[in-house]
């Protein structure tokens, strides 16, 4: 069998990876995924963090040499026995059996932090949105979902920050996309995105699009990257027109197509956006193309060398 495909999601605490993450894996198919987060290997649970006064953002909080050596393993086909992190309560929980599938997702905060675990991945992605909109994000989440109180999120923001800056942040230049989701002033649900597409992989050219779109999608290209703004509201037809063209290019994976491309819940409602769809689809056109070439025993090539230098 060809090795997994393996794609990376890296991105402060409430960036949104995972959220990104399980829309991949629906869209890949839940049984050809193996989908994994990286904050499974914190050395220290809750209350030891506390008592040591170090975040899980820092390096030396987390067993990054055994996270790269499963990220290996799971690259050259091989199961591991993962360690489980327990967000509701802080602990962990018994070590798991996971054999890798036809792609491998990794999901988490210090995914890029060395040459060893950058080399894993197929295609490299960095959620970087703005900061005002990852504290809100990250206030709704952790009050919704893990018992804490907006004042405790507020204030473990703020410990946090310091280790953001040294540790977090500095991965978006290993990344071979950068999305930035962005508010959107008509409608909060439906956020902007700008997406930073560098030349470690062949992006499929959107300039036709861009020039048909009337101003709403933008393009600035520079040495070796790619500035790429697409609105939230962008209307369906111009968004049908650019997902066609690349489906397109992507003609062995056109049993992927899903209606369930660009949406998301708010509650109990279901919205879309198309920016998030064309984000994912993006992605996808890396993970295929990365599976096809695999398939075809087509040589690998480190394309990533200039950005782990």
């Amino acid at each position: 069998m060809a090795r997994p495909i393996m794609l990376g999601i890296v991105g402060d605490s409430a960036s949104g990876k995972t959220t990104l993450s399980k829309g991949l894996v629906r869209l890949l198919g839940e049984g050809s995924v193996t989908h994994i987060c990286t904050d499974d290997y914190h050395k220290y649970d809750r209350r030891q963090r506390a008592e040591r006064g170090i975040t899980p953002l820092n390096p030396e909080c987390n067993y990054l040499d055994i996270m790269a050596q499963h990220l290996q393993c799971l690259r050259l086909g091989e199961p591991i026995l993962k360690p489980v992190y327990q967000h509701h309560d802080g602990t962990f929980g018994p070590l798991v059996y996971v054999a890798p599938e036809s792609f491998t997702v990794i999901e988490g905060l210090l995914g890029y932090h060395t040459d060893e675990m950058r080399s894993a991945y197929d295609v490299r992605v960095y959620l970087d949105p703005p900061e005002s909109l990852r504290r809100q994000w990250k206030v709704d989440r952790d009050c919704s979902k893990r018992g804490y109180t907006t004042d405790e999120v507020l204030a473990d923001l703020d410990r946090r920050e310091p280790d953001s800056e040294a540790f977090i942040r500095p991965q978006r230049r290993n990344a071979d996309m950068v999305v930035c989701r962005m508010e959107n002033r008509d409608d909060p649900f439906v956020l902007d995105a700008e997406l930073t597409l560098r030349d470690s992989l062949p992006h499929p050219d959107l300039s036709p699009f861009v020039e048909e779109s009337d101003g709403l999608i933008t393009m600035d290209e520079r040495d070796s990257e790619c500035q790429l703004f697409i609105p939230g509201a962008l209307p369906r037809e111009r968004a049908a027109a650019i997902e066609e063209c690349i489906w397109d290019r992507m003609h062995f994976a056109r049993h992927l197509r899903s209606e369930a491309l660009g949406e998301f819940t708010v509650g109990n409602d279901v919205h879309r956006s198309e920016s998030l769809a064309l984000v994912q689809l993006l992605i996808l056109y890396h993970l295929t193309t990365a599976r096809a070439r695999v398939s075809l025993g087509e040589p690998e090539v480190d394309d990533h060398a200039t950005q782990a230098a």
